[in-house]
């Protein structure tokens, strides 16, 4: 059983009027109080009811004007994708801390076994996504959204490849630097606070996780036109991004304005014309259903675990806050139609095997590597 409680009429009336936006500006101002159960739980029962529901009357009618809206919503400029960068990745990093893993991978984990760890479902998809791109020793590598480091450094170190990370976040910079002097890897791995519209150089191989969702839909063209530009005619490009598949929308409000600035999750009909068009070949889609709603349950126990901790270094509003979005997130993929999705690009259709099976062979000779490196690290120590 669950219980809500409204600390004033006119809580009722927002909510009433705009629920999409009022519900996490009134959890977030402590007026609206859930008394029994959790809001994940709160937010879950509305997603299982409605599920892929058109929403009725007014909010229909909302949803119309914001998926119109779309172009001047996420018109993404070089300075404001920037600015919303900041919003949301600029935070102090020990926040992040607080409920991300070891490698502080900000992406959707890939639970390949049952009863994996969160930290090592995040090493299953890097591994599955190196896998993919058929890295070979010594090849250039672009990652595009770079975030902390932890994908690049991983390519380095298991793949053997040169890697050019570009990010907007003065803060994941500042991390990922470090990272790769104190690992000693600056030789060959470096990371630029670059906008992905300006980077000039050929590449063997292009990757971007959880980038995607920040170009905007009116960039699409630009981005594939940039990616088939710099990708070298034999070279393999792997895209890995949240998506919707109950076809093209608009982005909650609430997440719009308080987490994701500019963000948009395109449903896959948004996004393979744009491909199409700037010439690059679909070799290969991967759906990932339910994984987001994995990574963010463990992300939510992890960050209501350390709740005081986040307090102390935000607020209380901060806070609830936070674990509405996360909240939030968890029902959608589980619900209301989000998923994951890997896209695998080449110039070529010979770029990579005739079937699937290289997937896994390649994996499984990663992971050798990764225990090969570790076992001469705890002999080192």
């Amino acid at each position: 059983r669950l219980g809500l409680r409204f600390s004033d009429a006119g809580a009722e009336r927002q909510l009433i009027l705009n629920p999409s936006l009022a519900f996490g500006e009134l959890f977030m101002a402590g007026r609206l109080v859930v008394t029994r159960g959790s809001i994940y739980d709160v937010l879950a029962l509305v997603s299982r009811n409605l599920g892929l529901q058109e929403p009725p009357g007014l909010a229909k009618a909302l949803t119309r004007l914001r998926t119109r809206a779309r172009s001047f919503n996420q018109r993404n400029s070089t300075n404001r994708a920037k600015r919303n960068v900041a919003h949301h990745y600029d935070l102090d990093g020990r926040l992040y801390d607080l409920f991300l893993d070891a490698d502080r991978q900000y992406s959707c984990a890939y639970f390949d076994e049952p009863g994996l760890s969160l930290d090592e479902a995040q090493f299953a998809k890097k591994r599955h996504i190196a896998a993919k791109l058929l890295i070979e020793p010594g090849q250039r590598v672009l990652d595009i959204g770079s975030g902390w480091g932890g994908l690049a450094l991983y390519l380095v170190k298991f793949c053997g490849a040169e890697v050019t990370g570009i990010t907007l976040s003065e803060e994941q910079i500042s991390v990922a630097r470090g990272r790769a002097q104190r690992e000693k890897l600056g030789a060959r791995v470096k990371f630029r606070l670059q906008d992905y519209r300006t980077v000039s150089e050929p590449f063997d191989r292009i990757v971007s996780v959880g980038m995607f969702e920040h170009v905007g839909v009116s960039h699409y063209p630009v981005f594939f036109q940039k990616a088939a530009q710099l990708l070298a005619d034999d070279g393999v490009m792997l895209l890995h991004s949240i998506g919707r598949m109950d076809g093209p929308g608009a982005t909650n409000p609430w997440m719009a304005k308080y987490i994701f600035p500019g963000g948009y999750a395109p449903a896959l009909s948004e996004v393979i014309p744009a491909i199409e068009r700037a010439g690059l070949v679909i070799t290969d889609i991967e759906i990932l259903r339910l994984h987001y709603a994995e990574t963010l349950k463990a992300w939510r126990q992890r960050f209501l675990a350390r709740h005081e901790e986040a307090k102390a270094l935000t607020d209380e509003r901060f806070c609830r806050m936070w674990e509405f979005y996360l909240a939030a997130c968890e029902s959608a993929f589980r619900y209301s139609g989000l998923m994951v999705f890997q896209i695998q690009l080449a110039k070529r259709q010979e770029a990579v095997p005739l079937t699937r099976n290289y997937i896994s062979e390649c994996e499984a000779a990663i992971r050798t590597r990764e225990y090969s490196q570790q076992s001469l690290r705890i002999a080192a120590e």
